[in-house]
């Protein structure tokens, strides 16, 4: 098989990756978008993708950090949480994804609840944060998502269509 076709069917699973990665914490997603973007390059030498071009990607995903810890936190704070169930939330969304889909997103709203109620034993409130921390949970997942697709969208304009 042509080294090229090897580097490009490498580029698609690490970009298929890098999303899936983007919903679950088990896989480093920003990391492996990357990885499947610069793959695409080297795949045609960067004749079609620069350096350059590469590395708007590259800060666009490393970006993906920043939103993600910002919507949480943002959905979490709006509704009042403390630091303890800000915690709590990042403590149960790392044992929710043990548990599929439906632990992933019920593990960061037990979470949050279980911490919000260590501080104070208001259980309205304990879940009023579990609920802000779900919807920052739900907003962070749309935007990396919405901005993963963007990069690859971006990607495929350049070389095909540049």
């Amino acid at each position: 098989m042509e080294q090229a076709v090897i580097f490009w069917i490498l580029s698609i699973v690490c970009l298929g990756a890098g999303l899936v990665g983007l919903l679950l914490p088990v896989l480093p997603g920003p990391p492996l978008l990357i990885l499947g973007f610069v793959l695409g390059a080297w795949a045609e030498d960067f004749e079609y993708i620069s350096w350059g071009a590469l590395s708007v990607l590259i800060v666009l995903s490393l970006f993906l950090y920043i939103v993600d810890f910002l919507s949480t936190l943002f959905g979490a704070k709006k509704y009042g949480a403390s630091n303890r169930a800000l915690l709590g939330a990042t403590i149960g969304g790392a044992v929710g994804m043990f548990f599929g889909l439906i632990g992933i997103i019920v593990g960061p709203f037990i979470g949050a609840v279980i911490g919000e109620l260590t501080v104070q034993g208001d259980a309205v409130q304990a879940g009023r944060s579990g609920i802000g921390a779900t919807l920052g949970l739900a907003i962070s997942v749309a935007a990396k998502l919405a901005i993963a697709f963007s990069m690859i969208l971006g990607f495929i304009f350049v070389r095909f269509f540049a």
